[in-house]
């Protein structure tokens, strides 16, 4: 895994307006595997959703809450979108949104730390296999893996249609 040194503010681009499903842009993964990033005080919305055996119930619910919440704040970076979700337990996850200002009516929260991303493609169910592999990622890299998030770059309906499925793993080292 090649390494690259950025600052928060220079997340890999997305060009949020190749999305013609009218849903999920198209993701390219490009520049987003092997990074290392440092986030100091990262602006984010926090939302939690339920779920039966980590299989998500709301999610469609709160991500279109939260996502309309952001929009009508002009809350979100055109260019840098970013969502880090993380199953609590097997009936519970959150999410993190990146944001640029407040949002009325939901949790802000901030985030700092140091963060390694590997790109990974295929099904939701490898999930646990990618955390495992982004606990390892940070052994290699001589750090401790605290918390590991997942960046779903897309919904399962967007992911059929593109043909990919591309998830950036995020651990906290």
């Amino acid at each position: 895994m090649e390494h690259v040194e950025l600052d928060v503010s220079e997340l890999p681009r997305m060009d949020m307006t190749d999305a013609p499903t009218g849903c999920c842009p198209r993701f390219d993964p490009e520049g987003w595997d092997g990074l290392r990033l440092h986030f100091e005080d990262k602006l984010f919305v926090r939302a939690t959703t339920r779920g039966i055996m980590h299989v998500p119930l709301n999610m469609g619910a709160v991500f279109t809450r939260v996502q309309s919440r952001i929009e009508d704040a002009g809350a979100q970076d055109p260019h840098r979108y970013l969502v880090l979700s993380r199953d609590l337990s097997a009936t519970e996850a959150e999410h993190y949104f990146a944001v640029t200002k407040d949002v009325p009516e939901e949790e802000l929260v901030t985030m700092s730390g140091d963060f390694l991303t590997r790109v990974f493609e295929g099904s939701y169910g490898h999930a646990k296999e990618w955390v495992h592999e982004m606990e390892v990622a940070a052994t290699a890299a001589g750090k401790s893996g605290k918390r590991v998030f997942m960046f779903y770059t897309t919904c399962p309906k967007c992911a059929r249609e593109y043909g990919k499925n591309y998830v950036v793993g995020f651990v906290e080292v």
